[in-house]
């Protein structure tokens, strides 16, 4: 009597053992188009970035100027070993695109079918036909503000938070001098003059940052979020005694009207909630300043509104607010480095993995930031919000 097996003779022998085939380094081609979005002057990669690329084998075309709003010049791309191309359709006609702002309708019109594409995406701003357009071209396109590492951190979003943060408080510092109509404070503690107070709104990544500035300023602080764990942590990262509270209209309306600089740096999931009154800025000094960081999720002051960087203040109740929704790209040329220093170690180990399917195969960060692949809508958020059809990523990269 034989016992029943579920194999064959045959595939019980001894069989060859099959060794995994290395991976085939691949050749990226990579565009990096000239901005064109309102006031944008960053670039995706720097000359240093785009050397480093090149010694790989890595072809990249830059449009002609692409660099000039973050004082880099075609020579020094063309000198990294870049193609600088006087021909818009040439750079979007790579297999992968970097942009900082999310390409127009036009633009993506030039972008070749089943390309990569990676940029913003500033879902508050779209509308429904941009993501119908990237699905007809069958585009797979990731968003860099939605890109999150191992230890859930945004890194690009974290890094341009920082840049806010530090350039708020050094805006407000400008707007107070008289140069500026200000009422002539220096933000400093110059001996034997009491030094500014500063009220910080918001104990996030600008938070952090608009008080570590400020502080290191000599300045007064006094921060504000109604997280006792972010209070704590801001504490133990500046090591500094400071006052922080949790936000009691009572204990803020006093702290606003004594203070000469007020930072909004309030976030919300899907629009920044105002917690400073139009009654509260009545009662502020006159020739204070506001810098509201938050105005690109509708701000946290009622009295904002959205201004740009060619005519970046306006005055209410006595008070001058700075209301600048894109703050990082004023220092272009410091932002540019930070966002080419975190895809360049993407875009290496998109070619190290052979391409962009297997590196996304791999890396969950890159999933994380992905919206489409192969034009299927995969971020749920971005589905919900424009009624769209909506597949889990997990399920179409295996």
């Amino acid at each position: 009597m034989s016992l029943y097996s579920p194999f064959s003779k045959e595939e019980l022998l001894p069989q060859a053992e099959m060794l995994e085939i290395k991976k085939q380094k691949g050749e990226l081609l990579i565009g990096l188009p000239k901005e064109t979005h309102f006031e944008e002057k960053r670039v995706c990669l720097t000359p240093d970035a785009v050397a480093a690329l090149s010694a790989q084998g890595h072809k990249i075309v830059i449009e002609t100027g692409a660099g000039e709003g973050s004082n880099y010049s075609d020579r020094e791309y063309s000198d990294a070993g870049a193609k600088v191309s006087y021909d818009v359709k040439e750079a979007f006609a790579c297999t992968i695109i970097l942009k900082v702002a999310p390409p127009s309708l036009e633009e993506i019109e030039l972008i070749n079918p089943q390309s990569v594409l990676i940029s913003a995406l500033q879902l508050k701003t779209q509308k429904k036909i941009f993501f119908e357009t990237l699905a007809k071209k069958r585009i797979t396109a990731v968003a860099f503000d939605y890109i999150k590492d191992e230890h859930g951190v945004y890194p690009i979003v974290k890094s341009l938070s920082e840049i806010a943060g530090t350039a708020s408080v050094l805006i407000a510092g400008e707007l107070m001098s008289g140069v500026h109509n200000g009422n002539g404070l220096l933000l400093g503690n110059i001996g034997g003059v009491p030094p500014t107070d500063v009220v910080i709104l918001g104990a996030g990544t600008v938070g952090e940052f608009a008080a570590r500035t400020a502080l290191g300023f000599g300045a007064r602080i006094k921060v504000f979020d109604n997280s006792i764990t972010k209070l704590r942590k801001l504490q133990h990262c500046l090591n500094s005694p400071i006052y922080t509270s949790t936000v009691q209209p009572k204990t803020l309306a006093k702290a606003l009207r004594r203070c000469d600089i007020v930072i909004g740096a309030i976030r919300g999931n899907n629009r920044s909630p105002v917690i400073v009154t139009e009654i509260m800025v009545e009662q502020m000094k006159e020739g204070a300043i506001i810098v509201d960081v938050s105005i690109d999720r509708g701000g946290c002051f009622e009295t904002s509104s959205v201004t740009s960087h060619s005519k970046p203040t306006f005055k209410k109740h006595g008070v001058t607010h700075y209301c600048v929704p894109n703050i990082p790209s004023r220092y272009a040329r410091t932002a540019s480095f930070s966002i080419s220093n975190i895809f360049t170690p993407y875009l290496l180990d998109i070619a190290n993995e052979g391409g962009f399917e297997n590196a996304a195969r791999f890396d969950k960060s890159l999933r994380n930031g992905m919206y489409f692949y192969h034009g299927i809508l995969t971020n749920r958020t971005v589905a919900d919000w424009f009624d769209l059809p909506y597949r889990d990523i997990n399920l179409l990269i295996i």
